[in-house]
């Protein structure tokens, strides 16, 4: 809550299941209202109900992050029911894995789209009202692959880089305005786009399963995946008051 007890306000995109649904309960259970976005009606209304479920008001809005007309509508439909958001989760992405001589500029352009200037585009339609109210926490959902290279995925590692390179940018502009922007890098974690992973190492390798898990387990120091309620707890920290003087970094969670 603010100094005046109201409910701040938190917009979650890609909300509705995995890392994004986990995030949003984490912070519908430390008092925030949580709007997300999500592609599917569906499932966006699914993920409302369990958030009301925990005490909070909840919204769910369809929306591509890459486009700036459905961006800003969005963000005009949150603030009209729940209020501007004073917490912004940029946690959307698409990932893939190819040889970078087989990347086609469809897929680079993707990737790009989705995870940077998609990012770009929900920061710049809320940061307004956060300057207006002098507070506000911007957390993105980037990657380990934001800090080295990555074999096969050049197109997802420079998307995240890039959304690394923006959050430390902000993070300087509005530093003195009561505002933090930071990134939070997690390894392999366990939800269904890494089972997908999973998927493609046994198709690209004939692994078993079994042995295509344990390969991903092996980028992590503790052998295991990392859990998406892991990732809620530290966004939730970095949108608490506690958290103001984090500004500008990135947050590894990868055991």
């Amino acid at each position: 809550m603010d100094d005046t007890g109201k409910r701040r306000v938190a917009l979650v995109t890609g909300g509705s299941r995995g890392i994004g649904m986990a995030i949003a309960r984490a912070l519908a259970s430390s008092g925030h209202d949580v709007a997300i976005t999500a592609r599917d009606a569906e499932q966006g209304a699914d993920a409302v109900a369990e958030l009301i479920a925990l005490g909070t008001h909840a919204y769910a809005v369809a929306m591509d992050v890459a486009n700036p007309t459905d961006v800003d509508e969005a963000v005009t439909a949150i603030g009209a029911v729940l209020g501007s958001p004073d917490v912004v989760v940029n946690n959307a992405g698409v990932a893939g894995a190819k040889p970078f001589q087989s990347l086609t500029v469809e897929e680079w352009d993707e990737s790009m789209n989705v995870n940077a200037r998609g990012a770009f585009l929900v920061t710049r339609a809320c940061l307004p009202a956060m300057l207006e109210a002098n507070w506000g926490r911007v957390i993105n959902v980037a990657s380990t692959a934001a800090l080295e290279g990555v074999p096969y995925a050049a197109h997802y590692a420079a998307s995240k880089h890039a959304l690394l390179g923006m959050t430390r940018s902000l993070a300087l502009e509005v530093a003195r305005k009561g505002i933090t922007a930071n990134c939070v890098c997690p390894g392999f974690v366990e939800t269904e786009m890494t089972e997908r992973s999973i998927e493609n190492i046994v198709k690209a390798t004939a692994r078993s399963p079994e042995q295509a898990r344990r390969a991903l387990e092996a980028n992590s120091p503790a052998r295991r995946l990392i859990q998406p309620e892991e990732i809620g707890a530290a966004v939730a920290f970095l949108a608490s008051d506690a958290a103001y003087g984090v500004n500008g970094t990135h947050v590894v969670i990868n055991g």
